[in-house]
């Protein structure tokens, strides 16, 4: 009687039901229309182009107001077409701010902080969200931490330190104290905790490479997404940064923004050429993103999508 009901239990188990997560997931993909693409309609095109061209109108704005006169912005109502006075303005902005060095400056300023942020925060998220060792929580809590501290209350120590390095007026005291920051490092280890599999690590750790060799051979690769984003975001942040680099550079070695205050220190702000200069500050982050909007629109859905 054994023999006999051994085949039936074993095909009892076979039809266990399975769990209600899985089958959640299950009737999600049975249903009718899933994996189907879906097609915008017409009105979801209309409210595109409508946030497209409020996104826009600052820009289209700037470039008004940099192409006309101090007096015709003053007017009631303003100037709603580009005037012709666009290129005068330009040169003027160039030559009273000294805008070829502010951009050389910023250029450098951005691009060292940027590369710095994206390696650490990488190297940093990499080592919370997959390394074990003592205190790693009470760390990551701690830099979660400093996150809290407003940037105004270190400015006095800060400047002392730099001008004990004898960084004063120099670039590298406005580099060095943003090397990397804590909401990148946040940012790298959320999104490497979910993207990167444990068992990658341990194939790696099998075939006898160390942390190093599994960061650059199998991290690295898999982080390129949120990389990008990284990059872009500091990038952007350190181009406009005001606050920090007016207390640390002079007139003499400025930043853009920097640059920039200097056309509305005089009595009268001739509103036209301070536009102007705005729109060159603006013109290398536009070109950065036409160059590399792709991957960071890329980096941005997939980090989006994982899981």
């Amino acid at each position: 009687m054994t023999t006999d009901i051994a085949p039936v239990l074993a095909d009892a188990q076979d039809r266990t039901p399975p769990s209600r997560p899985a089958e959640r997931r299950l009737r999600r993909a049975l249903r009718p229309g899933a994996g189907r693409q879906h097609h915008a309609g017409p009105l979801a095109y209309v409210l595109l182009g409508f946030a497209a061209l409020v996104s826009l109108f600052p820009l289209y704005w700037t470039m008004v107001a940099a192409s006309t006169t101090n007096t015709r912005i003053t007017q009631s109502p303003p100037p709603f077409l580009p005037g012709p006075n666009l290129f005068k303005n330009l040169g003027k902005a160039w030559t009273d701010a000294a805008m070829g060095q502010a951009m050389m400056n910023s250029l450098i300023v951005a691009g060292v902080i940027a590369l710095s942020t994206v390696f650490f925060a990488t190297l940093a998220g990499f080592a919370f969200a997959k390394l074990r060792f003592k205190g790693r929580n009470a760390l990551l809590m701690l830099v979660i931490g400093t996150m809290m501290v407003p940037p105004q209350l270190g400015v006095v120590p800060l400047f002392m330190m730099m001008a004990d390095l004898g960084w004063g007026q120099k670039l590298p005291s406005v580099i060095f104290p943003t090397l990397v920051s804590a909401v990148g490092v946040f940012f790298m280890r959320q999104y490497l905790k979910e993207a990167l599999p444990d068992e990658l690590i341990e194939a790696g750790r099998i075939d006898g490479a160390h942390s190093l060799r599994i960061f650059w051979s199998i991290v690295l690769p898999i982080a390129r997404p949120p990389m990008a984003v990284l990059f872009m975001i500091t990038f952007v942040h350190a181009w406009n940064d005001f606050f920090w680099p007016f207390i640390a550079l002079d007139m003499t070695n400025p930043t853009v923004p920097v640059a920039l205050s200097q056309l509305s220190a005089g009595y009268v702000r001739d509103q036209s050429v301070i536009m102007a200069g705005a729109l060159l500050g603006t013109l290398p982050l536009l070109a950065m993103f036409l160059v590399f909007g792709r991957q960071i629109v890329g980096g941005i859905m997939q980090g989006a999508v994982k899981g």
